[in-house]
Formats: structure tokens, C-alpha cells, sequence
């Protein structure tokens, strides 16, 4: 086949998924998790069932996919958040805020319990605390972080304790707990 015809099938392919993955977190948000048939998606989408059969297995795999897309851009809105200019230690508040501020947003649905179980979570924790370490290391270096414990357990430091955000009651109480958090970061007098 012509390498443009190649590409157009995999554009309508790539069109018909991400609509699908669409489709199907509008009917969850509307509906409930349990509530959503493939059917309904494939009305939805405008697609034949048979044809969303093709692309997905079941509401779970969909959901998996959209979640899958959601954490990837939500690294990437970190990354591009990190990856500032400036002083370390801000683009670490800032890191650890936008984070905090994501998990305080996304908490605690019976969806959030199923998708956190797939296989994509594992690889996307592991590029988050090695950026996370990243940060820790570089404001270690302008003096902004203390020295006397290991950059990747002030990573998992804080990115557990900022997990605590997704239960708080309001965007004020999750910045109070990121100041609490890079409190614990700092040097220590001695």
C-alpha cells in the first residue's frame, strides 16, 4: 500500500479509538461505571458495535485506555511544569503543587478504584518519582533541599504524602499540606 494510504488508515484508526475512549468517560460521568454498555458506546461513537469490538474488548479495556491517556497527560503537565526555568526548589513546590492539586481533583470514585489497578500505573509511578528525584537532587545541589537522606526517598516522601490530597476538603488545604511537605524537605540548621 502507498505510504499515504498507510497513514490515513492509521489516522482513522487512531480518530476512532480516541472517540470511542471519549464516548465512553462522557457515558461513565453521566451514568456510572456500571451502567455503560458497549452498545451504548458504539451508538455513541457512531460506530457499529461489531466495528468497537474490533478495537476494545469491554467497557473495562476502554476505560483502561482512557486512563492510560489521562496519566500520560498529566506527567506531561508536570514535566512541562518541572522543566521551567528558575530556581530548583520553586519548580519543586511547583511540581509537588500541580500534583497535589491533580490528586486532590481525580480522588477516590469507584472508577478511580478499577483503573488504578492496571498495568500502566506501575511504569507512569516509576517516571514520576524519578522526576520527582530529579528535582529533589538539583535543589539538593542550590542548598534548597537537605542532603542527610537519599533524593529518592525525599522522592517517595513526598509524593506519599501528598497522596493524603486526594481527601481534603478544599485547594487551600491541599497547598497547606505541599507547604508541609517542603518543610520537610529543608536543611536542617545544625
Amino acid at each position: 500500500m502507498p505510504k499515504v494510504w498507510n497513514q490515513t488508515i492509521e489516522g482513522h484508526r487512531r480518530a476512532v479509538r480516541s472517540a470511542a475512549i471519549d464516548a465512553t468517560a462522557a457515558l461513565v460521568a453521566e451514568k456510572g461505571l456500571l451502567s455503560v454498555t458497549m452498545s451504548e458506546i458504539a451508538e455513541e461513537t457512531g460506530i457499529g458495535r461489531a466495528t468497537l469490538y474490533k478495537y476494545f474488548s469491554d467497557v473495562e479495556s476502554i476505560l483502561l485506555a482512557w486512563h492510560e491517556r489521562e496519566v500520560a497527560g498529566h506527567l506531561e503537565q508536570l514535566a512541562a511544569v518541572g522543566n521551567r526555568a528558575g530556581d530548583p526548589g520553586e519548580r519543586l513546590h511547583d511540581v509537588l503543587e500541580a500534583y497535589a492539586l491533580m490528586s486532590h481533583e481525580h480522588h477516590g470514585s469507584e472508577l478511580a478504584a478499577v483503573l488504578h489497578r492496571g498495568a500502566h500505573i506501575a511504569p507512569a509511578q516509576h517516571q514520576l518519582r524519578a522526576f520527582v528525584r530529579g528535582l529533589v537532587i538539583e535543589a539538593a545541589e542550590t542548598g534548597g533541599v537537605r542532603r542527610d537522606v537519599a533524593p529518592d526517598e525525599l522522592a517517595s516522601y513526598c509524593l506519599h504524602a501528598l497522596t493524603a490530597s486526594s481527601g481534603l476538603p478544599s485547594k487551600a488545604a491541599v497547598r497547606r499540606l505541599v507547604t508541609v511537605t517542603m518543610g520537610g524537605l529543608k536543611p536542617s540548621a545544625d
